[in-house]
């Protein structure tokens, strides 16, 4: 029989990112399922506040009606945490899921105040102001992400969080011009001072050079947390610890792209094309094959000071 609520997050996850779409595949089938069901609920959440359809055409809504529209995610979401029957096939995907897993309450609400981040227009002056972003729209999916493979202790949920601000960080430096222009400046304000690049012409070709120099700053942050959160691969049933290495590298080179590209970086969207990612394929299956076999003979290096929310 098929399944309309799974098909429809199937189809969520394909249109609205291909990178991970294919990293996806290599997960074993219910974990897989779990992880569309998840991911068609962010996406909801992150299209209705941008006025987008599946990640693409953000128009920007009005910020009254952004917030009208965050309450009714919330009331929504709540209702489905706590089990109340649902219409919609996205709520009723994330119902099953966090159902399924026992994802706290608090870290759905966690994602929705990073959208009410977006909706009152934050201010991100220091490296620490972007990262507590990065924490409420990419660390706790990614922690939401490791209850569904199983994961429940800290150590690893917190390697799983690095992973989310890896992402966003390099989501971050590759957006930046495009998100200037939609009036959203992410880079930490005190880095653009330092720069001389003022926060309202981030997007503006005179300042391109020094905008190039502070996303190259932002990929390098992420490089920590990229190395850090490796360290959770061996904790993950082998076929996840695979298709998490190949989102790692795909992630991992489009920072080093925007970093090399320096000025040119946003002349177009910078992707990984599909020799590329078959490449990451390849290389993300040896990872994962050393984390699970060499690594998990070995004590796990204490976690780095870097920033945490977990």
């Amino acid at each position: 029989m098929t399944d309309a609520v799974l098909d429809h997050s199937r189809q969520s996850m394909e249109q609205g990112s291909k990178s991970f779409a294919a990293a996806a595949r290599l997960f074993p089938a219910a974990i897989r399922d779990d992880a569309w069901m998840l991911y068609a609920w962010c996406r909801h959440c992150d299209d209705e506040i941008d006025g987008q359809v599946l990640g693409h055409g953000a128009v920007g809504i009005d910020p009254v009606l952004a917030g009208e529209k965050l309450d009714e995610l919330r009331l929504r979401t709540a209702a489905a945490l706590a089990g109340e029957p649902q219409t919609d096939p996205v709520f009723t995907a994330f119902q099953r899921v966090a159902m399924r897993h026992g994802i706290p309450a608090e870290e759905a609400m966690d994602l929705l105040q990073g959208f009410e981040m977006d909706v009152v227009g934050r201010r991100y002056d220091t490296l620490e102001d972007t990262l507590d972003y990065a924490y409420h729209v990419a660390g706790v999916v990614g922690v939401m992400m490791a209850r569904i493979m199983g994961v429940d202790d800290a150590p690893t949920l917190r390697r799983a969080q690095d992973l989310g601000l890896a992402f966003q960080l390099t989501n971050i430096a590759r957006d930046v011009v495009e998100d200037a222009k939609g009036g959203r400046v992410y880079l930490p304000g005190a880095w653009l001072d330092e720069a001389g690049v003022p926060r309202d012409q981030v997007d503006q070709p005179q300042h391109r050079a020094a905008v190039a120099r502070t996303a190259q700053r932002l990929v390098a942050a992420a490089e920590p947390f990229y190395a850090s959160a490796r360290w959770g691969l061996r904790d993950l049933n082998p076929r996840s610890a695979w298709a998490i290495a190949t989102a790692r590298g795909v992630y991992r080179s489009i920072g080093r792209h925007v970093s090399r590209a320096g000025v040119s970086a946003w002349d177009g969207r910078t992707s990984v094309d599909k020799a590329g990612k078959l490449m990451l394929l390849g290389r993300g299956g040896l990872i994962a094959l050393w984390c699970k076999t060499l690594d998990a003979w070995r004590e796990p290096p204490p976690r780095p000071a870097l920033w945490t929310h977990v």
